[in-house]
């Protein structure tokens, strides 16, 4: 399983999180594997130990799968969830007042974006 954590716009304009997974089903040969997903682009960025980024909202509805680097991120009412190498964030703030993020290891927050069609569904799975 892929751990996810899940960031969305609450009725208060405010970010918050929830931690899951994506749901992976078996099938022959003893793989897992998800729901295709429908998705438009996907991109590649890097960003220096040290880095980190201020109050903002997600531009589109996106996954980010973190390849390396650990990462901090808050909400503006106070919440904090860590990622890691191999965690997937599902970026569905993208109004409201944000959240921000920093870099907490030595090491550069390589990562790929997933931006998602419209209405695409992820099967994420909520640990509550």
């Amino acid at each position: 399983m892929f751990r996810c954590v899940r960031i969305w716009t609450g009725d208060d304009d405010s970010s918050f999180f929830e931690e899951g997974l994506i749901a992976l089903s078996p099938v022959p040969g003893g793989d897992f594997f998800s729901d295709e997903l429908s998705v438009t682009t996907t991109s590649f960025r890097e960003t220096r130990p040290g880095g980190k980024l201020a109050w903002h909202t997600a531009p589109v509805r996106q996954l980010v799968v973190t390849l390396s680097g650990t990462l901090e991120f808050e909400t503006r009412e106070g919440q904090h969830f860590q990622l890691a190498t191999g965690d997937v964030l599902l970026a569905e703030d993208t109004v409201g007042s944000g959240h921000s993020w920093r870099i907490i290891d030595d090491q550069p927050w390589r990562r790929v974006y997933i931006v998602l069609a419209p209405d695409a569904y992820v099967p994420f799975k909520s640990l509550k």
